[in-house]
């Protein structure tokens, strides 16, 4: 079962045809983290059409793709290099909703 213990994005695109070991080290790279530490490492191609996901659960690696029927990944616009975001956050974003517009919070005094 897969439980990463944080959940980190590539802001810029990366060419996907990199496999498991590819993208190891563009987790040493531009994160400067051990891609085996128990983290989740989300890149995507440069059309934000697809996704891979790499994590490790302490016995091997998982590598997860996904891709939309329709429409793009959003994705967050920083000068930063990676973004750190809650799993919840991770979920949204699978969806291809604007997860940055999603509130996890009720807003106080919001009308119902």
């Amino acid at each position: 079962m897969l439980s990463p213990t944080s959940w980190w994005i590539a802001v810029e695109p990366i060419d996907l045809r990199r496999g498991m070991d590819g993208l190891l080290t563009a987790i040493a790279m531009q994160f400067g983290h051990d891609g085996l530490a128990g983290g989740a490492y989300v890149f995507r191609n440069r059309s934000a059409t697809r996704i891979k996901v790499i994590c490790a659960d302490g016995s091997g690696v998982w590598m997860c793709v996904r891709r939309l029927r329709e429409g793009r990944f959003v994705w967050p616009r920083s000068s930063d290099r990676v973004c750190e975001i809650d799993a919840q956050s991770f979920a949204w974003l699978c969806t291809g909703v604007d997860w940055h517009r999603l509130c996890a919070k009720p807003l106080v005094g919001a009308l119902v």
